[in-house]
């Protein structure tokens, strides 16, 4: 953009929309990198949930519509599609989740398709809907420089962290569920080192409990990192194409796009994936 030096250019791109509080001014959006920082935990990435969540939405919409008017007959390349996605997360559900439990598939669903659709947003352009919203930016009077708009929200460690935090919950839930609140402290005190000795026992109960615990806490953590690594690395990769020569762009963008789709497809099975095989993990009761 005009009148920016690289740094400027890729610190912009790399900048939320942000809603937070300021000392000196209160509740209000951020009108430059440094006052989002400021606003520290108790911000609001504004981009991330509005895009994030009108993803969300028209997911909703999209297969709510298309199971409304589905038909016995000849689909439509649609529903065919849209089938075809059902049939291989059920598929995956089968083959990872042995509970009996009716919430998995349209959980593991949900998680799929809607990671994708948000890693999808970063194969928009990359300049496109950032000036856009400059240019509406600067019609209502702001200084386009401090118009922030990031569209894709896994590249946003809040959002990445908050679906793993949910995951998490559901790793508690389902553990208290399946195995009781007796058999769910067990878990994590008599695994993985046990003994007949009482004496032995209760020297080993402390480190087993923190060794789970750790575990524990690490899945989660790792679920949320890693695909908001993947993502970032890959946006970052094509704000730095945008960086370079016009005709070097085309060269380099277009197959680091076409690379780019089974990295964001990947990335969305790998969130399910392990989501579906932490629950069922959780969900045993047999003793190993």
């Amino acid at each position: 953009m005009a009148g920016q030096t690289s740094s400027d250019y890729i610190a912009h791109h790399l900048t939320n929309w942000t809603f937070g509080y300021l000392p000196e001014k209160g509740w209000t959006v951020a009108h430059t990198a440094e006052e989002a920082a400021q606003m520290g935990f108790k911000a609001i990435h504004l981009d991330s949930m509005l895009w994030s969540v009108g993803l969300g939405i028209f997911f909703c919409a999209l297969f709510w519509l298309v199971a409304r008017k589905a038909t016995a007959g000849v689909p439509t390349k649609l529903q065919s599609f849209i089938e075809m996605i059902v049939d291989f997360v059920d598929n995956s559900v089968r083959e990872s989740y042995n509970g009996p439990s009716k919430l998995i598939a349209p959980l593991a669903l949900t998680i799929f398709v809607w990671i994708f659709l948000m890693n999808l947003m970063d194969l928009v352009p990359i300049d496109f809907i950032p000036a856009l919203a400059q240019q509406i930016g600067g019609a209502m009077g702001h200084d386009p420089h401090h118009v922030y708009m990031k569209i894709v929200p896994s590249t946003d460690p809040n959002v990445t962290l908050g679906m793993a935090l949910a995951v998490f919950i559901l790793i508690i839930c389902f553990g208290l569920k399946y195995k009781g609140i007796g058999g769910f402290v067990a878990e994590f005190t008599m695994h993985p080192f046990s003994a007949k000795n009482p004496i032995l026992q209760a020297i080993l109960i402390p480190i087993n409990l923190v060794l789970e615990i750790v575990t524990l806490v690490a899945k989660p953590i790792s679920l949320g990192l890693r695909l908001f690594g993947n993502m970032y690395a890959g946006e970052l990769i094509f704000i730095l194409i945008a960086l370079m020569p016009f005709w070097i762009q085309w060269a380099l963008s277009v197959p680091w796009a076409i690379f780019h789709i089974l990295v964001i497809t990947l990335q969305a099975f790998v969130f399910m994936m392990l989501t579906i095989v932490y629950l069922s993990i959780i969900s045993q009761t047999a003793e190993h």
